[in-house]
């Protein structure tokens, strides 16, 4: 161990020593399983050309983003359950902090471009191909990529060189709590952690809401065929967003009210945030979209 270097106790851990195989089984066969299904509906919307549309364009992103999203986490995590030490170095840890909240908030903003798509396709089909062209899809995702990763330096920035009095966090990645091991809080990163969870998360958000709105509103008057149209494609973005929104709201009011959450039901409740996203996208989308479950279905036939 290099003595120079400030290494962090990842104390959110649970028994390691005890259960370490029945942890790293459990986590790589889910990580095998995300990379997997994840690609295969990304390969399914690459390959056939029914599917270069923006709605599937945003739907490969987002499961894209999920898969680099446990990258970030799930390689580390393994390592770690093989460890007799739970272990990070702090510039590494910076890094997949950093990482964590750049493709956090990539998420949302991959929904919002969906919801908005949605929106145009249903609320305003006759100027659908004029607005959602391709340079529109281009910008939506550059922006959902960019604009997280552009606010995260910021934040790692003001990080970089704060002094720790504290070397233990009580997660098993690194996140926010890495503010609480400074000695002295900083009320800049405290104001600046607020300007990104309104701009990533809550405005992204009630956008999202009004989107879908709008969009009842308009199918509630329309055809029972329109209604129908609308639930196909909807109802998969609508989960998505209901289960990402939920394990979001457990991470904010965990780091941010500092609530006294016992170590295993915080063990519990993190290894959820990091598994159920990622691996239930693909199978949401694989089985409610239409067009997707008709091609998945094709593929496994011929295999």
């Amino acid at each position: 161990m290099d003595l120079n270097v400030t290494y962090l106790t990842l104390g959110g851990h649970v028994e390691v020593h005890k259960y370490r195989y029945f942890y790293f089984i459990i986590i790589l066969t889910a990580y095998i399983f995300i990379i997997c299904s994840n690609c295969t509906i990304v390969y399914l919307i690459w390959f056939h050309q029914n599917l270069h549309e923006p709605m599937y364009i945003f739907i490969a992103a987002l499961l894209i983003n999920s898969v680099l999203f446990s990258t970030v986490i799930y390689p580390k995590l393994l390592i770690d359950f093989l460890s007799e030490k739970q272990i990070i170095s702090y510039s590494p840890c910076l890094l997949q902090y950093f990482m964590f909240y750049s493709f956090g908030g990539s998420e949302f903003l991959l929904l919002l471009g969906m919801a908005y798509d949605r929106y145009v396709s249903i609320c305003k089909p006759l100027q659908y191909p004029t607005i959602m062209k391709k340079t529109t899809v281009c910008i939506f995702l550059a922006v959902a990529w960019l604009l997280p990763a552009a606010e995260m330096v910021a934040s790692v920035i003001l990080s970089l060189n704060r002094k720790l009095c504290n070397f233990t966090l009580k997660g098993i990645f690194c996140n926010n709590t890495i503010h609480k091991l400074y000695c002295v809080p900083s009320r800049t990163i405290s104001i600046y952690g607020v300007f990104h969870l309104i701009s990533l998360v809550f405005l992204p958000l009630l956008f999202i809401l009004f989107t879908y709105a709008k969009i009842f509103t308009v199918t509630y008057r329309s055809s029972r065929e329109v209604r129908k149209k609308a639930a196909e494609t909807c109802l998969p973005h609508l989960l998505v967003l209901i289960n990402f929104s939920l394990l979001c709201m457990y991470e904010i009011i965990n780091i941010r009210l500092e609530s006294n959450i016992p170590t295993v039901a915080r063990f519990i409740m993190t290894l959820q945030l990091i598994l159920y996203h990622p691996v239930f996208n693909p199978i949401i989308y694989g089985l409610k979209m239409k067009e997707i479950h008709k091609h998945l279905k094709r593929l496994l036939k011929k295999k």
